[in-house]
């Protein structure tokens, strides 16, 4: 099946800065995960703690914020999990469907998704 990667655009709320990361996309994450390092260059501060379940069943907790994600002329507010450690940096479901995005894995890709209005 293999990895999908994608560099995406992120920047506070308030504007100012905006940098490019590299994100695994990962739709069994729920939220986005990038290094704290980076989001508090960006000025992007936490709003709460949370409690997460890993793979294990252990929780950890981590900080989460909002974010600004820019990726091919799309932008969206999304959470935003402030990664410690050894945390994989990663563009989950959430953020991907808030962008009105989908993953090609034929292509290794990501792209627009077919938006339905009912």
């Amino acid at each position: 099946m293999g990895f999908t990667n994608a560099k995406i655009g992120l920047q506070s709320l308030a504007g100012g800065l905006r940098q490019e990361v590299e994100l695994l996309v990962d739709t069994g994450a729920l939220y986005s995960i990038v290094p704290a390092t980076i989001l508090k260059e960006l000025r992007i501060e936490p709003t709460q703690r949370l409690e997460f379940e890993v793979a294990d069943d252990r929780g950890m907790l981590r900080s989460v914020g909002e974010a600004r994600f820019f990726f091919d002329g799309r932008n969206a507010v999304s959470n935003v999990i402030f990664g410690e450690g050894n945390d994989a940096a990663v563009l989950g479901v959430v953020t991907l469907e808030q962008l009105g995005l989908e993953v090609d894995p034929a292509r290794k890709e990501i792209r627009p998704a077919r938006l339905i209005l009912y």
